[in-house]
């Protein structure tokens, strides 16, 4: 059983076991905090909520995956704020127990989307692929069992957690597999104004024509740049559609304030659910687009 950190005020919680990539990602972000692992991100917003911990580390989306399952449906309801947002490049190793050898590999067992990620390597070695939960639970049920002919895929910090050894680095299909994670706190932190600055929010617009349309043109004729757009259906009714939507801009800046106010107008609703520095891996991927 993993021990609670003593002090909230340093700990970022994250979903998933130690050694998940959550958790890398919030080793790597934020060095100085100890990392608490919960069982759902349900569980990850409650600590933050009840003060087990200052922060929290959220994967958002992936750029192989796409979106992580049921995201957007938690955040509204989570009353907490987006105050980051964190990059994290992919990098899957082949874990197994001491003594291992490839040749020696029969099973490799990992989370559905690292198994789908490293598809033609194991396919090249003819491993047998086994679904687990997370990455991170099955570096720990590999290292519990102490069968050197299963492995699992999962980060280089699992391994040495749970004392297995990487047989191979970095397998997986696709060198460009980056997951982009959110970092949620209580209150809003939004930065200052001459920061490269990206504001998330939700809307659902009315059950009219050309609703979408009217509801966006504030944002062009502003000169709103909107990075993502995505549409998700509420409750199960095909009418009740809400849409997920970042823009490269500060709340300060009347374009946004404009932008926001022609959304409004021709919206059910708009929550806005947070303004934080735009991460560095965004600024240079727009650097060369222009």
């Amino acid at each position: 059983m993993v021990s609670e950190p003593s002090d909230p005020a340093r700990t970022i919680a994250f979903q998933g076991a130690p050694g998940a990539y959550s958790d890398l990602a919030c080793r790597r972000v934020f060095p100085e905090m100890a990392t608490l692992p919960c069982a759902s991100f349900e569980d990850a917003f409650a600590a933050i909520r009840k003060g087990r911990a200052a922060l929290g580390m959220i994967p958002i989306e992936n750029s192989l995956a796409g979106r992580v399952a049921d995201i957007h449906h938690l955040l509204p309801d989570s009353r907490l704020a987006i105050v980051g947002e964190h990059f994290e490049e992919v990098r899957h190793h082949l874990l197994a127990v001491p003594g291992a050898t490839l040749e020696g590999l029969r099973t490799v067992e990992s989370h559905v989307h690292a198994l789908s990620q490293c598809r033609k390597f194991i396919r090249a070695r003819g491993f047998l692929p086994v679904v687990s939960a997370d990455t991170a639970g099955a570096a720990a049920e590999v290292a519990a069992r102490g069968d050197p002919s299963v492995a699992a895929i999962a980060s280089e910090l699992a391994g040495e957690i749970y004392g297995l050894v990487s047989l191979q680095a970095n397998i997986e299909d696709a060198d460009h597999n980056t997951t982009r994670f959110i970092v949620m706190a209580k209150e809003p932190r939004i930065p200052p104004s001459e920061v490269p600055t990206v504001t998330t929010f939700l809307f659902s617009v009315r059950n009219v024509p050309a609703a979408l349309y009217k509801a966006l043109g504030g944002f062009a004729t502003n000169g709103i740049n909107m990075t993502k757009l995505e549409s998700y259906m509420v409750g199960g009714a095909f009418t009740a559609t809400e849409f997920y939507a970042d823009v490269e801009a500060h709340p300060d800046e009347r374009p946004l304030k404009l932008a926001l106010e022609e959304l409004r107008f021709f919206s059910r609703e708009v929550k806005i659910l947070g303004s934080y520095p735009a991460h560095e891996l965004r600024l240079k991927a727009a650097r060369r687009q222009r």
